[in-house]
């Protein structure tokens, strides 16, 4: 085990019932300018919280090149009113090149390449100057993040893994964004409950967890980031 992997794991921990934003603290003050937050922008929950404890903190986006409107929207909001630098990565390929290269909607015919090639790979390039990274992964949006830990270790990529806000209920994600008037995307109130790629997104029905209405009907429940 190397220590920033030990780091890790006693500081999940050590900070489990830590309050979001003493845990983003600890990571700031541990990781300096090697520590950064990635967004979605499906809101910008975390990017806010970690912009209190570290303004200009670094906020990293992937374009995917398929992303809804209302997500490259949110994209430039957060850039213009928050005190956050963001940095927006893209694929080796634009969609045009990949298309040439693989056929057109590789999305339908093959969505775990699709995903490395305009996630996975990118955002390994643009973590590479990081030690550590923030996401907004919440134990209540699926089975398969029901384990997700404050603090974790990432093995594939060998990084330190910040989830503030996993022990966050969706209720709580709502609190936070009335009182403080955070950004979200307007898709979240168009039937919305977790924004991908527009090829790959549905609106999702009552009674589904937040991410049914990605990859639906494939099986797929992640695009390579997370698991």
């Amino acid at each position: 085990m190397t220590g920033l992997e030990k780091l890790a794991l006693d500081a999940g921990r050590e900070l489990e019932d830590a309050p979001a934003p003493e845990i983003l603290r600890w990571a700031a003050d541990t990781f300096g300018e090697r520590f950064c937050v990635t967004a979605s922008m499906a809101d910008a929950v975390v990017a806010h919280l970690a912009s209190r404890v570290r303004p200009g903190v670094d906020v990293v986006f992937l374009d995917t090149g398929y992303h809804f409107p209302e997500t490259i929207g949110t994209r430039d909001a957060v850039e213009a009113v928050m005190d956050v630098r963001v940095l927006t990565l893209t694929p080796r390929l634009s969609v045009a090149e990949q298309d040439a290269a693989h056929g057109p909607r590789l999305y339908e015919r093959d969505p775990d390449l699709c995903c490395r090639m305009r996630k996975v790979e990118p955002l390994a390039e643009g973590l590479a100057g990081y030690d550590a990274w923030a996401t907004g992964l919440r134990r209540d949006e699926s089975p398969t993040r029901a384990g997700t830990p404050v603090v974790g270790w990432d093995a594939r990529r060998g990084k330190v893994k910040v989830s503030p806000i996993a022990r966050w209920t969706e209720a709580d994600v709502d609190a936070y964004v009335a009182e403080h008037g955070v950004l979200v995307n307007p898709l979240l109130m168009d039937g919305y409950t977790s924004v991908g790629c527009a090829p790959c997104t549905r609106r999702t029905l009552a009674g589904e967890d937040a991410r049914a209405g990605r990859w639906s009907g494939t099986g797929k429940t992640e695009c390579g980031l997370h698991g």
